[in-house]
């Protein structure tokens, strides 16, 4: 048989399967404008009157420092400036739409900057086609796919910020949580951009950093380092050559004590309940920008909760140096399992923490290999609990009642589920060697 015969007598590969076609993102859009035009009727209080201490952070404390900014210092002395020098950047940013009031300003620029996010997660989407594996634990993650959209990640961060109510709109975590989110979304393909990005958003609020913890080893993470590290210094001598009083801030962080609505405020909370260890022994005060618990066991409580945010680091170092495999995933779910260990470790875990876990979650439903389905899930009850805690029963979470109580344990206990899983299942997921993956 000639070679010409042969070749006409092979049987021809089957074609490659097509990827699926992107869904439409008009159902997206038209969810994107309805909660938003929502969420800026509660912000006017079109529904009722919004309490000062929502809507006031905007008014009194950002419009504050605003008008110590523009005059190149950062605040001095001022135990509610706890932030790294770029969070000047964010606070100036109204000053761009000078036809509005700060406030009005602060809301428009909140909206457009989540446009964007929503926009980016979209088109991020994996749209990777079924059908080339062949393993089990390919076929398993088949099996995933079909509960996996292009959209799946754009459409958690739409409907996962509303269960905050219009908090996300008066605070500028979504500012921070979009710097973060679109790093890991450009790692996947300029690792030197999505290190850019890292830096700023550190220089904002020092969790995006975390972004870069599962970056795969060898040139994707010396390009995202690399340019890490050289974009944090060339801002940070911006901003010091441009403001004075660039690092008083760190003086406002070692005081800190324990919220009420952290893990340890949780037990201390549990504990006045009980009337332990007497009863009015402890207390509730307005500090640092938070309300915060002062007597017995408070000061234990808080190095406690120092001791274990170390041990949560050790563990992703020790992560890191061992984890043996990547996928298009792990970089996002190494950040999203990094920030939930820093969370459900602080001192503190204000509301608008909750921003950043639905972002990282949003990011990680981008990609169909993604481990952390279950933990989104959790995160999402946990977004929802934690609007009933705040704004709608605070007064029941500081006076430390029964019910306020049995938020705090609810909210708090998915966040910790939701930890110890995401840990699980990233440990797992990189420890295979590749050829089973």
């Amino acid at each position: 048989m000639t070679p010409q015969q042969l070749a006409s007598s092979t049987p021809a590969a089957p074609p490659a399967p097509a990827a699926p076609p992107r869904p439409s993102p008009v159902p997206l859009a038209a969810a994107w404008c309805v909660t938003r035009l929502l969420q800026v009727a509660l912000v006017a209080g079109l529904f009722g009157q919004v309490g000062d201490e929502i809507n006031g952070e905007v008014h009194r404390i950002y419009h504050g420092w605003y008008e110590q900014l523009i005059t190149g210092a950062f605040p001095l002395d001022d135990v509610m400036w706890q932030y790294p020098p770029g969070a000047a950047l964010v606070i100036l940013s109204p000053a761009l739409l000078p036809g509005l009031s700060y406030f009005q300003a602060f809301v428009a620029l909140t909206l457009l900057v989540d446009a964007v996010v929503t926009v980016a997660l979209a088109r991020s989407g994996d749209r990777t086609p079924v059908g080339t594996e062949t393993t089990g634990a390919a076929r398993a993650r088949t099996r995933a796919w079909l509960r996996h959209t292009p959209l799946s990640g754009a459409w958690v961060w739409v409907a996962g910020l509303p269960l905050l109510l219009h908090v996300p709109l008066v605070r500028y975590d979504v500012q921070v949580t979009a710097l973060a989110a679109l790093s890991l979304l450009a790692l996947r393909r300029r690792p030197w951009l999505g290190g850019a990005l890292a830096a700023a958003g550190a220089l904002v609020k020092v969790w995006p950093a975390l972004a870069l913890l599962g970056t795969p080893r060898g040139r994707t993470t010396r390009a995202a380092w690399g340019s890490a590290v050289a974009s944090a210094a060339v801002l940070l001598g911006v901003l010091a050559l441009a403001f004075s009083h660039t690092f008083d801030f760190l003086r406002q962080q070692g005081n800190r004590g324990v919220q009420i609505e952290s893990m340890g405020g949780t037990l201390l909370s549990l504990a006045r309940l009980a009337g332990l260890p007497s009863t009015g022994a402890y207390r509730v005060e307005y500090r640092y920008g938070a309300m915060e618990f002062m007597g017995p066991y408070v000061s234990t409580v808080a190095h406690a909760s120092l001791m274990l945010t170390a041990v949560a680091f050790v563990w992703l170092l020790v992560w890191r140096v061992k984890a043996r495999s990547w996928t298009p995933a792990t970089a996002c779910d190494a950040a999203l399992c990094a920030v939930l260990l820093f969370v459900v470790t602080s001192r503190v875990i204000s509301p608008q923490y909750m921003i950043w876990l639905i972002g990282l979650s949003a990011v990680c439903l981008t990609a169909r290999s993604t481990v952390q389905r279950p933990v989104v899930a959790l995160l999402l009850a946990a977004a929802a609990v934690s609007t009933l805690a705040y704004p709608l029963a605070y007064g029941q979470v500081t006076s430390g009642s029964a019910y306020g109580c049995l938020l705090m344990v609810v909210r708090n206990g998915l966040l910790l589920a939701a930890a110890l899983l995401s840990c699980r299942r990233l440990w797992v997921s990189s420890m295979a060697p590749p050829a089973a993956r």
